[in-house]
């Protein structure tokens, strides 16, 4: 059996099955029949798996282990979830959830996120079963769910309550690294370079409430809570937290500086529009610059002419590694004493070095199959499950190898309308992630 072979195909048949995850358990659907399937697909080769619901029933994660060389290693984690956002079909090209193959891409949501690295995970873990390969160390591959909401069901619970599946573990790789940005050299040639996450910025979301006498709508009013509300939630968003270089966006902004064109003044007064040079993957790498809070919901009154006593809103805020401390003072200042503020979530930044001999492997793995490639350290905006992972003290990498086309915005494609992953990526990827997991 051979990975290159069933890749594309395994890809496709994941993003088939409806994973929609909505925030909502009474709308979120298809965990379980996906998970399923990738058991009875593990299970076919083989693996002894365990398939567990993390707290909700259908929110299922699937581990197997393949045992490797050397028992006295620390086991690695792959892990990939099987969740994505919800999709409108009516915006798409295709339909989201139809795995098309079409004009060399797979498309359909989950696509980028993360359906083709569990593919690529899936097919590499019944390769190395079913041709009785054995790997340098344990190899853990876990399949979880609930990742697009935060992780509460799914890694993150399991880390609170089944911490035994974890056990042994002392590395991770997971999503939204791996992939290549395309810069010109000062040579005059082009060269990839492969970013790989290592650090996050923290997933914090907090409500806002303000409070006031409620009354007729038809009165004069002073103390009117959505006026309260309104006026501090466009201060907040309209607010720019300080610029702040940790080391991972600085290890970056060097080596982009050095490989390619671009200049990067480090002390210089314009480094974000700098940083637009690389295209639409500034968006993520211009948001590790600084601390943000972005708006996201409103909710206030239940009658035209009735002054609510209360209103609400949502705010998305994303914090830098050691930031977090002066991001909530700053937040006082800005919201003032009339806004209370509690976090709904509150999910902390993770950083690591970009060093040893699992980063060693990332970029081995990189060079056997593009010789002028380089990998460089990045931090992700978002989150992952790594935030999870984390707190058992596992070291955790994002790596999920894609060579790209140039020209394809690939940052636009999360979340985004005709998701879709190039097949040539898929299939380099394969090749390069069967190297690493040899090597690591």
């Amino acid at each position: 059996m051979n990975a290159l072979d069933e890749v594309v195909e395994t890809v496709s048949s994941l993003i088939r099955f409806d994973t929609s995850n909505t925030g909502e358990l009474e709308t979120t659907r298809g965990e379980e029949a996906c998970a399923k399937w990738v058991q009875a697909r593990l299970e076919d080769v083989g693996y002894e798996t365990e398939y567990v619901e993390s707290g909700q029933p259908g929110r299922g994660n699937v581990f197997a282990t393949i045992k490797g060389a050397n028992p006295k290693r620390g086991t690695l984690l792959v892990h990939g979830h099987l969740d994505v956002v919800p999709a409108e079909p009516a915006d798409w090209s295709v339909h989201p959830f139809s795995g098309a193959v079409e004009d060399g891409y797979v498309w359909g949501r989950g696509a980028v996120d993360m359906k083709d690295m569990c593919g690529i995970m899936l097919a590499l873990a019944r390769q190395l079963k079913s041709t009785g390969t054995v790997p340098p160390r344990d190899i853990t591959f876990a399949f979880l769910a609930d990742e697009e909401a935060g992780g509460t069901w799914g890694s993150h619970w399991l880390v609170e309550h089944r911490p035994d599946l974890f056990a042994g573990v002392t590395e991770a790789v997971g999503e939204v690294g791996g992939f290549s940005l395309t810069v010109d050299t000062p040579s005059g040639d082009k060269k990839r370079l492969y970013l790989v996450e290592t650090a996050e910025k923290s997933m914090c979301w907090m409500r806002l409430t303000a409070k006031a006498r409620a009354g007729h709508g038809s009165f004069v009013h002073e103390d009117n809570a959505v006026t309260l509300l309104s006026e501090a939630v466009a201060k907040l968003g309209r607010h720019k937290f300080p610029l702040v270089l940790t080391d991972t966006v600085i290890a970056f902004l060097r080596a982009l500086d050095r490989e390619s064109t671009i200049d990067i003044d480090l002390d210089g007064p314009d480094l974000e529009g700098q940083l637009a040079k690389i295209g639409g993957l500034a968006r993520i790498v211009g948001a590790t610059l600084r601390d943000t809070a972005n708006p996201t919901m409103l909710r206030a009154g239940y009658k035209a002419n009735v002054i609510p006593q209360t209103a609400e809103a949502v705010i998305d805020c994303r914090v830098l590694p050691g930031r977090q401390a002066a991001f909530e003072r700053e937040l006082d200042e800005l919201l003032g004493p009339d806004i209370e503020r509690e976090w709904i979530t509150k999910l902390d930044s993770y950083e690591t070095q970009f060093d040893g001999d699992l980063v060693d492997a990332m970029n081995d793995a990189i060079l056997a199959f593009d010789a002028e490639g380089k990998t460089v350290p990045y931090m992700l905006s978002g989150g992952t499950d790594a935030k999870a992972f984390a707190k058992l003290g596992i070291r955790c990498f994002g790596f999920a190898p894609l060579q790209l086309p140039e020209e394809l915005d690939f940052a636009a494609l999360f979340h985004g309308v005709d998701e879709r992953v190039p097949v040539e990526s898929l299939l380099f990827g394969t090749k390069v992630f069967e190297h690493f997991l040899m090597n690591s």
